[in-house]
């Protein structure tokens, strides 16, 4: 059999895991990045002893990483070590009204029968309900390339989507086990990961409150880039070659099949399969040519989109007080900021926000006797983004922080850095400045998401978050396997996967 060549754009979490998964199969495969470090949103970047996370923060669903590495006879202690957060993180609902969640969870029933009587036992079964989601969703439905109806035609399964509350909404199905408004926006919270409210996100996703509270929040010793540190490791080992500040401008297709990239620089590698792992929307409509698009660029308007996002990394010259690792702060509304998000897209008036400083866990990330902060405010996409909107933006969430933790912060910055929709865009050509990729709305999910193969392209795939699965990082993981797999099958190379 003659050694296929694949060339993987993108070198994130779905593109590195889609690379290890076909060079496992005896593919040569070369894994292209634009920018000069791998991991895409999931890039570090240093300051003078401070090290930032650029994106993803949260590491849930352990079992899906430990399956990922397994899967080439591996473990996740091979590569990094993990720490189990307890508390998971903070809730602020304003000032002197937190709720650190414990990590236990008989500590975390109790709490939740302080705050109303019967939520213990309301836990049990709201949890017992989410365990068979998550066991159902993320080790089978997930796993789906969701190419055909066909795929989902078994009556087990059927009966399975049916059990999982698909067509009920999150918001609906939390109000079926707790009364208290407290305790609803912390269920509820979650689901903000899957990039709409929870009227509008199906009652399947609290699969994600099992994640968080079943199985628990981690952290990487040294931070979130070591996992993407272990995973080109492991792709190197398995022979994927990784080129950065290798930008492609067009994917050259003949005749129905895809033949080469071509670089910024001019040069040009010839390829038997592509697979795409950036941004969707980008490669759809500016790196192939119009004839071979998948979709309309109102198609493309009208896919509902998560969040993009306002970030702000911060280094303090001083130990911060009465903060976790990670804080969400719902000291606000959340109603008008998510309308600012999905409904009349603008600038909210009083935004709720997120705050990690990964330090208050992990010396080695800011220098002795200060603080690394990531500060988050979910935004919609495509808004106008100035510096000046940054700057007013980041003094409406510091005059709440530094008064709901009774500390003055500004005056002991020594690092500041902004990001936002401009810088989506130009780093990683995220649609509309998006950070997060497709929403999971029922009208988004499987088959009806953008299909992770070129329908008139024959070697041309898609993997990451604006195809299936989904959103996050786990779902990216599981994105890349899912793609390689479909390579193998229809180029009929190694069916051991």
């Amino acid at each position: 059999m003659n050694q296929k060549h694949v060339v993987v754009i993108g070198s994130g979490f779905a593109g590195l895991s889609s690379a290890t998964h076909l060079a496992e199969q005896s593919c040569k495969v070369t894994l292209l990045e634009k920018n000069e470090t791998p991991g895409g949103r999931a890039r570090k970047f240093e300051y003078q002893g401070f090290v930032f996370d650029m994106g993803p923060s949260w590491y849930w669903m352990p079992d899906v990483f430990e399956d990922y590495f397994a899967h080439f006879g591996k473990k996740v202690s091979d590569y990094y070590d993990l720490i189990r957060l307890d508390p998971s993180y903070a809730v602020i609902y304003g000032e002197n009204d937190q709720l650190d969640i414990p990590a236990d969870l008989e500590e975390f029933k109790k709490m939740l029968e302080e705050i109303e009587t019967g939520a213990g036992g309301q836990l049990d079964k709201f949890l017992e309900q989410a365990k068979y989601k998550y066991q159902v969703g993320i080790h089978d439905l997930v796993k789906k390339p969701s190419r055909s109806l066909m795929e989902f035609a078994s009556p087990g399964l059927l009966l399975d989507v049916i059990k999982m509350d698909v067509f009920q909404s999150m918001s609906k199905h939390v109000r079926k086990f707790f009364k208290s408004e407290k305790i609803i926006r912390l269920m509820e919270f979650p689901v903000l990961f899957l990039g709409e409210t929870a009227e509008n996100i199906p009652a399947l996703y609290s699969l994600m409150n099992y994640a968080d509270i079943a199985l628990g929040t981690w952290y990487p010793k040294k931070g979130m880039h070591e996992i993407i540190r272990g995973m080109v490791e492991l792709a190197e080992d398995k022979g994927v070659s990784i080129r950065y500040n290798a930008e492609v401008e067009e994917i050259e297709i003949e005749n129905g099949v895809a033949k080469r990239v071509r670089l910024l620089s001019g040069e040009k590698i010839e390829a038997d399969v592509i697979v795409a792992g950036a941004d969707y929307h980008h490669v759809d409509k500016h790196l192939v040519n119009p004839q071979y698009s998948n979709y309309s660029e109102e198609y493309w308007d009208k896919r509902v989109l998560a969040p993009s996002s306002l970030l702000f990394y911060l280094g303090i010259d001083k130990k911060l007080q009465n903060l976790r690792h990670h804080n969400l702060f719902f000291d606000e509304d959340l109603g008008p900021h998510a309308d600012a998000i999905y409904r009349n897209p603008e600038w909210p008036e009083k935004p709720l926000f997120y705050a990690s400083v990964p330090s208050q866990t992990d010396p080695t990330v800011a220098p002795e006797g200060m603080e690394n902060m990531f500060l988050l405010i979910p935004l919609a996409p495509d808004l106008e983004d100035s510096e000046e909107m940054r700057e007013k933006y980041f003094h409406i969430i510091m005059d709440r922080l530094e008064k709901i933790t009774g500390q003055e912060i500004r005056s002991h910055i020594v690092f500041k850095r902004s990001y936002a929709h401009a810088d989506f865009k130009k780093d990683y050509h995220a649609y509309k400045g998006n950070a997060y990729g497709l929403a999971n709305t029922l009208t988004q999910t499987a088959i009806l998401k953008p299909s992770l193969k070129n329908k008139k392209v024959n070697n041309l795939y898609y993997t990451g978050q604006l195809t299936v699965p989904g959103p996050g990082v786990p779902p990216s993981l599981i994105s890349g396997y899912v793609v390689a797999k479909e390579v193998i099958k229809d180029h009929n190379l190694s069916q051991k996967m």
